[in-house]
């Protein structure tokens, strides 16, 4: 019985350890890349929409590789790109059009019935999809960003990994004591 509560002990003591370093993981590389966490050379974008469904549902996170050559797109490849506005579509190429020394994509969302209104210039190309989504994962990330999410990620893991610590010193004491106590049996002179 001993043994079975030590091996839960560290178990519950190494997953705790692995939220923390995982929650300061995610809040450190968003804040450093100013919005979407990196890992591996990969950006994690978060799905804020369903027009590319059911390839990716909304609060998804797919995971994008930056473009440092846009002649590698071909037709069916899923891009990032940046509108006027600034904000960012992922959206797949229906075509590629060369026109001169300029290329351009012709693109669609999965669910849209229309292509997109306008082409995309290959120099507002700014990753690739690289297969890789984790579904609903999105939903946690924006709130990781967050100002209340960041202090939450930080500060529940490691509360949690205190007060484990501190139970853990406190049977460990407890324990001492017990074994330090003399028996009632034994005289003491």
């Amino acid at each position: 019985m001993q043994k079975t509560m030590k091996v839960l002990s560290n178990t519950l003591t190494l997953i705790l350890f692995f939220l923390l370093i995982t929650m300061v993981f995610i809040v450190i590389s968003s804040k450093a890349s100013g919005g979407e966490p990196q890992i591996f050379g990969n950006q994690l974008k978060t799905v804020l929409s369903g027009s590319m469904e059911p390839t990716f549902k909304t609060g998804s996170i797919i995971a994008v590789k930056p473009v440092e050559d846009s002649s590698t797109i071909k037709k069916d490849n899923i891009i990032t790109y940046v509108q006027e506005d600034g904000s960012f579509v992922t959206h797949r190429v229906l075509e590629v059009i060369k026109n001169g020394e300029y290329t351009m994509f012709k693109t669609k969302g999965d669910n849209n019935e229309d292509a997109d209104s306008q082409p995309v210039l290959a120099e507002n190309v700014k990753a690739i999809y690289t297969g890789v989504t984790i579904p609903y994962l999105g939903y946690f990330i924006d709130f990781a960003k967050s100002s209340k999410g960041t202090a939450m990620l930080l500060i529940i893991p490691g509360l949690l990994l205190l007060g484990y610590s501190a139970l853990s010193i406190y049977q460990a004491i407890r324990e001492i004591d017990k074994n330090n106590k003399p028996h009632e049996n034994e005289k003491t002179a």
